[in-house]
């Protein structure tokens, strides 16, 4: 199993782009054959961040998720083209 988060920091301005734009690629990456999870926030007290917990069945999915259209339509022509700051914490299961 593979888990992470990622957060990104966007402008106000763009709020209702990034909203709609991580709505749409939240319900077509959960129909990926290897997405086990994929959950959005916004961070509490800060509308600017957003937090993507996402976990996939193994590498492969993880590859097909990034070379999926709806991942170059919503995050590279979109999300990456807003965002401010981007990070990524990789997670290990204790469980």
């Amino acid at each position: 199993m593979i888990s992470f988060i990622v957060r990104m920091r966007f402008a106000q301005e763009n709020r209702k782009d990034v909203l709609e734009a991580v709505r749409r690629l939240a319900a077509a990456s959960r129909q990926e054959p290897g997405c086990v999870s994929y959950i959005p926030h916004e961070l509490a007290g800060d509308s600017s961040q957003v937090l993507i917990y996402e976990q996939y069945r193994d590498e492969a999915a993880l590859e097909a998720h990034r070379a999926s259209p709806h991942f170059h339509e919503y995050v590279i022509g979109g999300l990456y083209q807003w965002m401010k700051e981007r990070s990524v914490e990789d997670l290990n299961a204790l469980a």
